[in-house]
């Protein structure tokens, strides 16, 4: 049984190129293709493929938001973008989207035939630069946890001070202690924390918190 598949993509050239190369593979078979948004929308639903190779930035809409739109009503359908961004914003959008792979147009031929029967085998298939970033962010991620975690209780609950804006004379009072030793909490905080100021150390706190 062939792998069914459906083409996102308004540049024409591009599209069709993709429908030839696919429709000579044996195991696979191109049965839509749409040059904009609203009408891969409209009739995807309808036609259920296994995959659909997915532009990001279509004329009319982004991919992203089909993808999120479609999701639930085609659960069956794996969706591989295929794009020319490489930014960390809309590569976690359509992950987060739905999207179970992330191709560079620029990709070979080969790949980007290998990434569909991957996606459709339960794999997630990404350009080399793609799974890079992916990575780097999670390693980054992991070591702010980790230099949150590290934090005593006492500086957490400096830090949780500074974010509502009180001096380091105020946090003192307030917890009964001398300047320098909120002093060297900050410090303490600032190492562990990988910033140089109180702002990003806020920013850091913030967003843990949330």
């Amino acid at each position: 049984m062939s792998i069914s598949i459906a083409i996102v993509e308004d540049e024409r050239n591009y599209n069709n190129a993709l429908k030839k190369v696919i429709n000579y593979q044996q195991d696979m078979k191109v049965i839509a293709q749409f040059f904009d948004g609203s009408d891969a929308m409209q009739n995807l639903p309808h036609i259920s493929p296994d995959v659909v190779m997915m532009d990001i930035q279509l004329q009319d809409m982004l991919g992203i938001e089909i993808i999120e739109k479609l999701r639930k009503e085609m659960p069956d359908t794996q969706f591989i973008m295929c794009t020319s961004f490489e930014d960390d914003e809309k590569i976690f959008n359509s992950l987060k989207a739905g999207a179970m792979g992330y191709l560079v147009k620029g990709e070979s031929m080969d790949k980007i035939l290998s990434s569909i029967r991957d996606v459709y085998s339960g794999g997630a298939p990404m350009s080399f630069s793609i799974a890079r970033r992916v990575l780097k962010h999670f390693e980054r991620n992991l070591t702010e946890i980790k230099g949150f975690d590290e934090l005593t209780e006492r500086e957490k609950e400096v830090l949780e001070l500074l974010s509502e804006g009180l001096l380091y004379k105020e946090i003192a009072d307030k917890k009964c202690i001398s300047i320098d030793t909120v002093k060297k909490h900050v410090g303490n905080i600032y190492r562990k924390l990988h910033v140089n100021n109180k702002v990003e150390a806020i920013n850091k706190f913030n967003h843990f918190k949330n």
